[in-house]
């Protein structure tokens, strides 16, 4: 059974249908929405400070997700993919959107809709990554824009494949 904690008085709050590994781990201030999975040794660390996880979000194996105290928050939209190994440190991530394997993403960046992150990018502080766009390298750059059409079919796909793997596990 997966390890959720209450720290500070605050206790992760969990939507309808959500998968969580048997190892995956739910701290404090942590908000899951409905239809989400939380991968095996995916760790949601809401002890600092607040992580607000929207609908049909999937946060893929050995992910992270942390925030700095009193000075940055993690916000997540609907139909987001977080890859394997992904870091993610204060951040705003908008609907619709893949972050890549191994991915990190620092304080104060806020991805735009319908955007994709390239695996191993490093996201520095601050960004702000444009909707309808691929962000690449180290540091991230914009590689180039997509249509929306483009990206909904990739994510909707990754977002959809993951509901169905965390049912077999139901």
């Amino acid at each position: 059974m997966a390890l959720i904690k209450s720290v500070r008085g605050f206790s992760p709050k969990i939507g309808k249908n959500v998968f969580l590994a048997d190892n995956a781990t739910i701290i404090g201030d942590t908000e899951i929405g409905d239809d989400c999975s939380i991968w095996f040794n995916a760790v949601l660390r809401g002890d600092v400070n607040s992580i607000r996880i929207g609908n049909k979000v999937n946060i893929q194996d050995g992910s992270v997700l942390h925030t700095l105290y009193q000075k940055s928050t993690i916000e997540i939209g609907n139909n987001v993919s977080i890859g394997h190994n992904v870091t993610i440190h204060g951040a705003k991530i908008e609907d619709n959107v893949l972050i890549g394997i191994g991915a990190t993403v620092l304080d104060h960046v806020v991805v735009g809709s319908n955007s994709i992150v390239a695996a191993n990018s490093l996201v520095l502080s601050g960004t702000k990554i444009e909707p309808n766009s691929i962000y690449a390298g180290v540091p991230a750059k914009k590689v180039k824009d997509i249509e929306p059409e483009q990206t909904k079919e990739m994510i909707n796909k990754i977002a959809n494949n993951y509901l169905m793997y965390a049912e077999w596990y139901k």
